[in-house]
């Protein structure tokens, strides 16, 4: 019975090792930048684009202006 317990152990020691190297040699996919062409309708961003937008994201948080 305990020879048993002591397999299983080993065989799980083995996956958890099999396991570890796997994650140490995966390679996270690159991520490609997300791209804002085409937000904006026919226009440059301006600067007053730029303050709009914050105004809307940040209403009622007048101490960052």
């Amino acid at each position: 019975m305990s020879k048993d317990f002591i397999r299983k152990i080993d065989s799980l020691q083995r996956e958890l090792e099999y396991l570890k190297r796997e994650l140490i040699h995966l390679k996270e996919q690159p991520r490609s930048k997300p791209s804002l062409f085409g937000s904006v309708r026919g226009e440059d961003v301006t600067e007053e684009m730029i303050e709009q937008a914050k105004k809307s994201l940040f209403r009622g948080l007048e101490e960052i202006y």
